[in-house]
């Protein structure tokens, strides 16, 4: 099983070994779908707060008294139903964490990658070194990547500091090492870019769990 192997400059070089045990394995969408929601909820800082009308300040005062102005009753200016008072059922800080096992999600990243290398949403890159950190040196990398707009996530087994600096102006480049990577990160971004040793990484971590 071998794909393509690029350069920098985006041309062929040779062919790249890929390991049947994380890209032929045939994905499951439903179970896709319950681990992209887990790292969607875990994503989520529920921080949203709204004051009950314990919380709000004032309402000390009856606001008129009970009988003979013709208005409706009234205790507090607290009152839900007073502009400015408390929020009833409003959200409160909370976590909206769920757990998956560890196994689950390796499965998943499998099963991820394997989805996207069979679209041929996956390349494979020879290394991320750049002998000089300028984005001008990525653009012949960019014209085979594709139109702009679709994002690139370029997963390594180490970073390179020239790479880093090259790409920081380019939107659509993102990057994460091997060990990093998760189900949700390969299946977001439209196109996945390995390099060699990140591609090893992946298959050792799937060979010592």
């Amino acid at each position: 099983m071998e794909t393509k192997l690029l350069n920098l400059k985006g041309k062929e070089v040779g062919s790249c070994d890929m390991p049947e045990a994380v890209f032929s394995v045939k994905p499951d969408k439903n179970f896709l779908h319950e681990v992209v929601k887990h790292y969607l909820a875990n994503k989520h800082r529920g921080t949203a707060c709204t004051k009950t009308r314990a919380e709000i300040s004032g309402g000390g005062k009856k606001p008129w008294k009970q009988k003979g102005t013709g208005r409706a009753r009234a205790g507090s200016n607290r009152s839900p139903v007073w502009r400015g008072g408390g929020v009833t059922f409003g959200p409160k800080p909370r976590s909206f964490r769920q757990y998956l096992p560890h196994q689950k999600l390796r499965q998943a990243l499998i099963e991820a990658l394997s989805a996207r290398y069979a679209e041929g949403s996956v390349l494979v890159i020879e290394n991320l070194a750049l002998e000089v950190a300028k984005t001008s040196s990525l653009s012949d990398l960019r014209k085979t990547l594709g139109r702009e707009g679709k994002s690139v996530l370029f997963v390594t087994d180490k970073m390179d500091k020239n790479f880093l600096t090259a790409s920081r102006n380019i939107g659509s480049f993102g990057w994460c090492l091997a060990k990093n990577l998760n189900a949700y990160e390969a299946l977001r971004n439209d196109r996945l870019v390995l390099t060699t040793g990140a591609v090893k990484a992946l298959a050792a971590n799937v060979k010592e769990n």
